[in-house]
């Protein structure tokens, strides 16, 4: 039988929330406490966990309360952090992919990269125990696949770090976009997701959408901070359903693992995960070719996610070539700017799509003739792998180098490769990623 959890999540969803409801779901705390010491973050912090009411409901709040301020913690710091602290390998990889996820909305906001991201509130010691007790809670409680319901947007401001806020945080708004969560207003101007509880449910939840058809065994409520005109608590829904009929060539050796290495081994119902991206197009007949090939390299500096032409017959029987880019809304101006910049075009036409993509890791793989760089993609942050790509220039220099086949090499990378992600050695190191993705 398969494990499913079910985010409800009528009030939003916050760290604190979905601490609640793992507790209240079965999980002991004393459990929780003792792998949460791993992060040797104990003197930081004290953690109360009581029983509330909220509309007449009984629900599980969870409080963290810094004893000292902490400097804000970039990205490398926090992932050095979660490395160190001896957590089953699932664990780890979830709460990497989390912060992972939430430091490319963070960079996305401010326009810069994902390693100078000063997390502010959201890099502080309680959200470390928000994200590592959660996905702890979930390994604890055997949780093979997450859905969460559509979320509310709320409304009104908060305050934060860069001062007052409009809701939803311009990294919640963000996180939402490139989940491509369904979102929707219950008419309450109160902050009501959060930026941890959004990474949390964007990078963990494999869609969004009402439950899955299941058999329930435990319902966990966490209640939030404040009372709303609705009971203000996360539903924690814990069931089990019958195994996906589809399994992964790699399922037989999985199978062999403990059940923290489970998730790995099924299709999830949909691979990837989509987002909005921006198509530029223009036609030209009048270009010498090598402009194009200056304007490749300008375009993916600029931040274009792809960038090809294609021949196409033009007005006057003229030979010309369709010039098309990839990219993300944020760097349209930019890579339209360039365009018009160093062609001869007139004019461009801009459409947005929505496409869909797999999660990318980047792994070193040993081979007899060297190492050799792995391209992967990820039907979730936790894998399966789909696809596996040697990197070519890698391959074809030690290709030379030994004076054999390039696609021998290529080959014995395949080989290693998936070796290293039938395991989940590779999980730890892995840098999932889904905003430096091409295509």
């Amino acid at each position: 039988m398969e494990k499913l959890a079910y985010l409800d999540c009528p009030t939003g969803i916050a760290g604190n929330m979905c601490l609640g409801a793992i507790l209240a779901a079965g999980m002991p705390l004393n459990d929780l406490l003792a792998q949460l010491e791993g992060l040797g973050l104990k003197d930081e912090y004290e953690f109360t966990v009581a029983q509330v009411k909220r509309q007449e409901q009984v629900a599980t709040a969870v409080t963290i309360t810094l004893n000292r301020t902490h400097a804000h913690r970039h990205l490398p710091e926090i992932e050095t952090l979660i490395q160190q602290a001896n957590l089953p390998a699932q664990v780890a990889t979830w709460s990497l992919a989390i912060f992972r996820e939430l430091a490319a909305a963070e960079a996305a906001v401010h326009g810069i990269s994902a390693d100078q991201v000063h997390f502010h509130e959201v890099g502080a010691t309680d959200a470390l125990i928000d994200i590592v007790g959660t996905c702890l809670g979930l390994h604890w409680l055997g949780v093979d696949r997450i859905v969460c319901s559509p979320l509310p947007v709320g409304g009104g401001t908060v305050k934060a770090a860069h001062g007052r806020l409009p809701v939803p945080a311009p990294a919640v708004l963000e996180l939402l976009r490139r989940a491509q969560a369904p979102i929707y207003s219950n008419g309450i101007d109160r902050e009501l997701v959060t930026p941890t509880g959004a990474a949390i449910a964007t990078t963990l939840s494999q869609r969004f959408g009402p439950p899955p058809a299941m058999t329930l065994h435990q319902v966990g409520l966490g209640a939030g901070s404040h009372d709303l005109p609705i009971p203000n608590i996360l539903r924690l829904w814990i069931g089990t359903a019958k195994q996906p009929t589809f399994q992964q060539a790699s399922a037989s050796h999985a199978s062999h693992h403990h059940q923290e290495h489970r998730h790995a081994d099924r299709a999830p119902e949909q691979s990837g995960y989509g987002e909005s991206v921006v198509q530029l197009q223009t036609q030209l007949d009048d270009l010498s070719p090598q402009a194009i090939g200056y304007l490749y390299e300008g375009l993916f500096q600029a931040g274009a996610l792809d960038v090809f032409t294609q021949a196409v017959g033009m007005k006057k029987n003229r030979p010309g070539i369709l010039l098309t880019v990839i990219c993300h809304e944020a760097d349209a101006d930019s890579c339209q700017s360039l365009m018009f910049a160093e062609t001869t075009t007139l004019g461009i036409r801009k459409t947005k799509q929505q496409r869909q993509t797999l999660y990318r890791t980047w792994q070193s793989v040993k081979t007899a003739y060297g190492p050799v760089q792995i391209k992967a993609g990820l039907a979730t942050p936790n894998g399966p792998a789909l696809n596996l790509q040697p990197e070519y220039e890698v391959c074809a220099q030690l290709a030379r180098h030994h004076g054999v086949s390039w696609k021998q090499v290529q080959w014995a990378a395949i080989a290693a490769a998936q070796s290293l992600y039938q395991s989940d050695s590779w999980k730890v190191q892995s840098t999932t990623a889904k905003d430096s993705s091409q295509g």
